[in-house]
């Protein structure tokens, strides 16, 4: 499936997984939305929705930098307004955007409660929605949302319940989207990663250069998105996809040029 002419909407992408996934189809040829909050550059996270959009060009894709919060329904639809206005509609959706505290619940505060349940449930879900519409009229339309799959063991919700509530939201929405859309041809799948990731939360709030170096960088997640996104939008979803399993799937097993640090013992990542 080409990707050329093909609008995707990507939240948060101005860093990390969502700019990896954004570079991964500005290669094939995609318009690609950065809707995202950063317009001025941050010393600990770097980059802004300008910079992500330039490196988007630069990969051979076009670029629409849109500042964002998805908290905020006008912003959201501002989004939608000016993708529709540049590009003509959306074809794929990536609910990339989430906050994260691995609090417990005596630690929790409510600011930091609301903002996970904002960004990553409440978000998630009016992005969403605003749209579908267009995605009813896409060519192979696609949602991935990046969330785990969904587990009731306690393990999962002993350290940091406030944060795995809003996780398996999102998943549970991709369930719920699967088949509510299907009669669209509207696919709508999670993806999530098997090791820990060299990101700016890595880095800054989990675990330092340590876990960094002990983690893939995002470009195995930008690869397992690009499968997932090639497939047929009627037949796959409904699907909660680790990134190896997406990439095994494609014969691709060899995944050591992910790795941070060459030969490296990598981190299993939450909630696998």
């Amino acid at each position: 499936m080409s990707f050329l002419q093909r609008t995707a909407l990507i939240t948060g992408a101005t860093r990390g997984i969502g700019k990896a996934m954004a570079l991964r189809l500005a290669k094939e040829g995609a318009n690609i939305v950065i809707a995202a909050k950063s317009v001025e550059e941050n010393a600990k996270l770097g980059g802004t929705i300008f910079t992500a959009a330039a490196e988007i060009e630069a990969a051979g894709g076009k670029a629409l930098a849109v500042q964002c919060d998805i908290r905020f329904e006008d912003q959201v639809q501002n989004v939608i307004d000016k993708t529709v206005e540049k590009f003509g509609g959306i074809d794929i959706l990536i609910n990339n955007a989430s906050a994260i505290s691995l609090t417990n619940t005596e630690e929790t505060e409510p600011k930091r409660f609301d903002l996970m349940h904002d960004i990553n449930v409440r978000g998630t879900f009016f992005v969403t929605k605003a749209c579908i519409p267009f995605l009813k009229k896409g060519t192979n339309p696609h949602i991935l949302t990046l969330s785990p799959p969904v587990s009731m063991e306690p393990k999962w919700f002993e350290k940091h319940v406030a944060y795995t509530l809003t996780k398996f939201n999102m998943s549970m929405m991709s369930i719920g989207w699967a088949k509510e859309l299907a009669k669209y041809k509207i696919a709508a799948n999670s993806l999530w990663p098997r090791t820990t990731i060299d990101t700016a939360a890595v880095r800054n709030l989990l675990g330092g250069a340590m876990l960094a170096n002990m983690s893939r960088t995002p470009d195995i997640l930008a690869d397992a998105a690009y499968a997932i996104l090639s497939r047929p939008s009627g037949e796959c979803t409904g699907n909660l996809f680790i990134d190896e399993q997406v990439l095994a799937q494609e014969g691709i097993t060899d995944l050591e040029k992910y790795s941070v640090v060459p030969g490296a013992q990598l981190y299993t990542d939450l909630f696998v």
